[in-house]
């Protein structure tokens, strides 16, 4: 080498804080890009061992005319460098530090798409984020006899590390290790290692788990829709030696023409899915009047053709109230949940699994009460696919009240339990301080008395430091009821 070469040294191929770190020396000292041969130092230490930090050999002074300038470069460039570092050709290093050496000295070049040095690095960046997002989406852990998983990949560039962090939130519980050719990965719910490649022999084999998996892969496969060119690209076949259901897509796409025949031949299901509301409408018009009239069915159609406020138009189905007239006693909630709203009936998700404790301790069976809502659709928002509860506001309980004041007078109870602020008001015609007046009875204009309580879902959401005492309290409140619910003459308010 000669003499006014200066070697710079990674600890690794991707050794990313220690190529920032040579690249701000050497634009400091003025080293131009031709002076500086790029190479990394053998890997060496157990998978356990901490990972060895990073630092260039000492670099020779070389004189040079260019002035030194900053090293301020704009976030995109600098996240263009840190994928293409990652790159598996040798000579990225080299032409990283010639791009940023050129963007220094000529600052017109930010703004030039077409430079041959840029075009080259942008390529590679490319390359390295569909590398570590095929990383993501491949990696397939398996048990090991001490409880941990490994899985063993084998990744297109130097990915490995930058992509750990992803496993180690997804998988924060867990004990996992990722093996590769030239380096391997271990989180002990602690820190993460970095360690030598390994063997393929290394990773453990197949397990019932996977068997499982490459059942329901096989369930899912659309047959009717084949599209092996997509299926190649989004699953390059460089990837299937490590994946478990590649040896599936083969005889699946053989069977597809046939599955989708049998399929033609079975005829379709009919959907299951909200009916709109001119349809009910229409269902609603054609019933007799007699049947349509003055019973819990006809409410419950009129409430289903209801749009008067806009969480109807988003729901999956309206949520009505389930018991039979004449039940003594009346629970009112605020509004159907995400569960409810699938399955159409109140009570029946999280909330409800802590209200059926509160009737089984209380002795109070379910078929003797009559359990609804003072709103009848589900009022959510979106977070990906989650649907997440969002308290009704005032216009959307008064659009709704209607139906529950048809309910009370259909059902005729002796007393109303209101579960939360929401119940309160909608029973009351009033705001209600839920905390204030939680377990007395307040009373109606038309004389129905009510008793206010907490919901139960409130009792999943506060962090009590006693949740057995929150619970026993919440219980005693709903215990006043007994003596108006189910005890003639007794000592009601």
């Amino acid at each position: 080498m000669p003499a006014e070469v200066e070697a710079v040294q990674l600890a690794a191929d991707d050794d990313l804080a220690g190529f920032r770190a040579a690249v701000r020396d050497l634009v400091a000292r003025r080293v131009p890009p031709e002076a500086v041969h790029w190479q990394c130092a053998q890997q060496a230490g157990g998978l356990f061992d901490a990972a060895t930090p990073a630092s260039p050999q000492a670099p020779q002074t070389v004189p040079q005319a260019l002035p030194a300038p900053p090293l301020r470069l704009p976030a995109a460039v600098v996240d263009l460098l840190q994928h293409a570092a990652l790159h598996r050709d040798a000579g990225r290093f080299a032409l990283l530090y010639r791009l940023v050496w050129r963007l220094l000295a000529e600052p017109g070049l930010r703004g030039d798409p077409l430079d041959a040095d840029r075009l080259q690095a942008e390529g590679m960046a490319r390359a390295v984020r569909r590398d570590m997002h095929k990383t993501k989406a491949f990696v397939r852990f398996r048990p090991l006899p001490d409880g941990s998983h490994a899985a063993w990949f084998e990744p297109a560039h130097h990915t490995l590390r930058a992509t750990a962090p992803f496993f180690v939130r997804r998988f924060a519980q867990m004990r996992w290790a990722i093996l590769t050719p030239e380096r391997s990965v271990a989180w002990d719910g602690q820190a993460l290692r970095c360690g030598p490649g390994a063997n393929r022999a290394d990773a453990p084999g197949p397990d019932a788990g996977e068997r499982l998996w490459l059942t329901y892969y096989a369930h899912i496969f659309n047959p009717a829709r084949p599209k092996p060119a997509m299926m190649r690209k989004e699953m390059p076949r460089r990837y299937w030696p490590n994946l478990p259901e590649s040896a599936l897509i083969a005889p699946l796409l053989h069977a597809a023409a046939e599955r989708s025949g049998r399929m033609l031949e079975a005829g379709g299901a009919d959907p299951q899915r909200r009916r709109p509301a001119a349809s009910i409408a229409l269902q609603l018009d054609r019933r007799p009047a007699p049947a349509a009239a003055g019973t819990l069915e006809a409410l419950r159609l009129a409430t289903e053709a209801c749009r008067a406020c806009p969480i109807g138009r988003h729901a999956t189905q309206a949520v009505h109230g389930e018991g039979r007239p004449g039940a003594a006693l009346m629970l009112v909630g605020e509004q159907p949940g995400d569960q409810e709203d699938l399955q159409g009936r109140p009570f029946v998700g999280p909330a409800g699994q802590v209200l059926q404790r509160a009737l089984d301790a209380l002795g109070w069976p379910r078929d003797a009460l009559y359990l609804t809502n003072a709103v009848r659709h589900f009022k959510h928002e979106l977070r990906g696919k989650r649907r997440l509860h969002k308290t009704p506001g005032q216009l959307e309980a008064t659009a709704c009240s209607q139906w529950l004041e048809q309910e009370i007078a259909l059902v005729r109870p002796r007393a109303a339990i209101a579960l939360g602020a929401t119940a309160a008001r909608a029973l009351l015609g009033r705001p209600v301080a839920v905390t204030a007046v939680r377990g007395q009875w307040l009373r109606r204009a038309d004389g129905l008395p009510v008793l206010v309580t907490l919901h139960p879902a409130a009792l999943l959401r506060l962090d009590a430091p006693d949740p057995g005492a929150l619970f026993a309290g919440w219980l005693d409140d709903l215990g006043r009821a007994a003596g108006v619910a189910w005890t003639d003459g007794g000592d009601g308010p």
